[in-house]
């Protein structure tokens, strides 16, 4: 039975949930299925040392709903949380599967960009990257650093000194949650309805289809992935996790992002309360 779910508590007061997942938290509650516990923010992602509110007497396995961690420190919050009578249904394994992209991108590349990785820090030579890719752009092994003045693509015009200095503004955005590598991936001309690219979040929980959401503020009357595509990575080595895609503009689709479902957003107008009403149902089947 899984009917707990582990939330990080404010920075401020471990006694209330953090402030950017009140809506989640509320949902669970409103749904009346889980049971919720907090840890400590930021006992654990500042200093490394796990705080729980309300340890279980005995074993319960739980679902985890916050932030990114990296593989490493994934490992550390499982390994802590069973000797808190806590088990995650996300092993690290399924968690490192999941969260690096260059793990997943051999099952998906038949329907995914195309992509390259680098080592950190190291000088990306321009003029070969530009004999593969038209138009290519940027991310580490986890996430870009989309809706900033980080430019969204480059191109056979970009020099070798831009790209040098665009990728030091790339490390200063990451930051501390730069991870692994840098991805150099082919940039997909996606199909628009209005001012709205048409992209799809998909949970898939326990190897089954669970939700299909709305992901770009697209109208109701975009067409949504087919079927076929959805079905064909519902069965990734893992429990719980997101495949998001998108319509190109010749009306075909690509995958443009995979991830841990237990760190994947919900999609803003996504009903909370119904996704956590599917969750607790197919975790329980």
């Amino acid at each position: 039975m899984v009917d707990l779910i582990l939330f990080p508590s404010s920075y401020f007061n471990v006694s209330k949930v953090d402030e950017d997942l009140q809506a989640e938290y509320d949902a669970v509650k409103a749904t009346g299925l889980f049971d919720i516990i907090l840890f400590g923010y930021d006992k654990w992602f500042e200093e490394d040392q796990l705080v729980i509110k309300d340890v279980p007497q005995v074993e319960r396995t739980a679902v985890y709903r916050g932030y990114m961690m990296n593989p490493e420190k994934y490992e550390r919050f499982y390994q802590r949380l069973l000797e808190n009578n806590i088990r995650l249904i996300t092993t690290p394994k399924e968690y490192e599967l999941m969260h690096i992209f260059p793990n997943v991108y051999e099952l998906l590349k038949q329907d995914t960009a195309k992509m390259e990785i680098y080592p950190l820090h190291t000088q990306i030579n321009i003029d070969s990257i530009k004999h593969t890719f038209g138009r290519f752009m940027v991310k580490d092994f986890v996430k870009s650093v989309k809706g900033t003045e980080f430019p969204k693509y480059f191109d056979k015009d970009t020099t070798q000194e831009e790209f040098d200095q665009w990728m030091e503004v790339f490390y200063q955005y990451r930051g501390n949650l730069l991870t692994g590598g840098i991805c150099i991936k082919e940039y997909l001309n996606l199909k628009y309805y209005g001012d709205h690219t048409n992209e799809y979040r998909v949970f898939y929980i326990n190897n089954k289809i669970a939700t299909i959401t709305r992901n770009s503020g697209q109208n109701i009357y975009a067409p949504l992935p087919p079927q076929q595509l959805l079905e064909k990575y519902s069965h990734l080595e893992s429990g719980y996790y997101t495949v998001d895609y998108a319509e190109l503009e010749d009306g075909s689709w690509k995958i443009i992002e995979a991830g841990d479902g237990q760190v994947s957003g919900l999609a803003e107008y996504q009903d909370y309360e119904q996704y956590f009403k599917v969750l607790y149902e197919y975790l329980n089947e």
